[in-house]
């Protein structure tokens, strides 16, 4: 429906995502949370002068999501319908070249001792090391069962893998024990036709083993994430709009490419990241701006550092809106919470700044959140009315 109500204009959106955002209470801080805690005054004036806040949902109620379905909901593709796997989002973050038939994995190096994954980010191991150790990797395992290897290092513990050659699948389990303290984990074919994938996997993840047998920390890598280049239709074909994503991290980056998103340069800091959005804002209709800080904070566990990553955020708030936007959208992709130290299923909080009038009163935070007067809504609902603020929607009906 909504592409029959479509209107082109000039109104400029801009959804700026605070990653794993969302968080619960913290009985080791006075019940706050980061949210709460954080001296955020550029986000709270607008809060109270133009917003109004509500709550969203990204996969459905319950149900805890992974990056890549949690960021597909916020730009209105329902992540039931479309799927894109972790694999692919990072080997095209990288800037991999993805080929039809390729089978791409995301993975991280990790720290095991006689058998057991003792830390699954190796201490989260330093770019540079990262850089060395796919190097070594690369040179000495080119290839396997004459599929050619193709590995890319990433920021920290992080790297992408691309399987190129042979009949190769993607119905793998993860080959990771996605918590600490937990035997090696291979992959499992999840299908007849995915048999060879997970011979090919699981040799691969044992002669890394071997060939870094002697590093103290990043002994062992985990993979996880297997897929394949899907079909979706783009961003600019769904909603009429140019968008331009601005984004620090690979996966980031890649969910934008795979969406037809324009991803121009890789910004180091925060303040680049507005540079970029000022220098191209001319060009795009849409601007999807991603903080990683957020989540990684949540998922170590690290109050300080989560409060800290919203408060350095909101030093570019001010930037951002002093570009005049139709329309300013400040959520996250899902909940990271403290004391989780992962993903979970709680519903985000959601500010939209818009120039119609209307504004809610409250700061910015969950428990305010609950009460706003956009409600608790499903993530894949907030394209409509993020268009819809932005007056690029007809009415329905006579």
């Amino acid at each position: 429906m909504i592409s029959d109500l479509l209107l082109t204009n000039d109104a400029r959106v801009i959804f700026l995502i605070l990653d794993g955002l969302g968080d619960i209470p913290n009985p080791q801080f006075s019940y706050l949370t980061p949210l709460e805690k954080a001296k955020k005054p550029n986000i709270d004036n607008l809060a109270l002068e133009r917003g109004v806040l509500g709550r969203i949902i990204p996969v459905d109620i319950g149900i805890t999501p992974g990056s890549g379905p949690g960021h597909l909901s916020l730009f209105g593709y329902d992540p039931t319908v479309y799927e894109i796997g972790r694999g692919v989002l990072e080997v095209l973050g990288l800037n991999m070249d993805l080929q039809d038939g390729d089978l791409a994995a995301r993975a991280n190096f990790c720290t095991v001792r006689d058998g057991v994954v003792i830390d699954r980010r190796a201490g989260r191991i330093e770019t540079k090391e990262t850089e060395r150790l796919c190097a070594l990797i690369s040179q000495a395992i080119p290839e396997i069962e004459g599929v050619k290897l193709i590995i890319r290092p990433g920021k920290s513990h992080r790297f992408a893998i691309i399987f190129r050659g042979g009949h190769l699948s993607d119905k793998l389990t993860d080959a990771d024990p996605h918590k600490d303290n937990r035997p090696v984990a291979y992959s499992s074919p999840k299908s007849a036709e995915a048999e060879f994938s997970s011979i090919l996997t699981n040799t691969f993840i044992k002669k890394v083993q071997e060939l870094l047998k002697d590093e103290k920390v990043a002994n062992g890598v985990l993979l996880r994430g297997f897929s394949v280049k899907p079909d979706i239709p783009t961003f600019t074909t769904r909603y009429k709009m140019n968008a331009l994503a601005i984004a620090t991290y690979p996966m980031y980056r890649g969910i934008a490419k795979v969406l037809g998103m324009d991803v121009k340069e890789e910004p180091k800091d925060y303040d680049e990241m507005v540079k970029i959005l000022k220098n191209n804002y001319d060009d795009y209709q849409f601007f999807f701006m991603h903080i990683k800080e957020t989540d990684t904070a949540g998922e170590d566990g690290n109050f300080p550092a989560k409060v800290d990553a919203i408060e350095r955020a909101d030093r570019i708030v001010s930037a951002i809106y002093d570009m005049k936007p139709d329309v300013l959208v400040i959520t996250g992709d899902h909940s990271t919470p403290c004391p989780l130290k992962g993903h979970s299923w709680h519903p985000v909080p959601l500010m939209v700044v818009t120039r119609t009038g209307e504004r809610d009163g409250m700061v910015f935070h969950e428990k305010n959140c609950v009460s706003g007067s956009i409600g608790t809504i499903y993530s894949k609902q907030l394209m409509s009315l993020a268009l819809a603020h932005g007056f690029r929607l007809d009415k329905y009906g006579a």
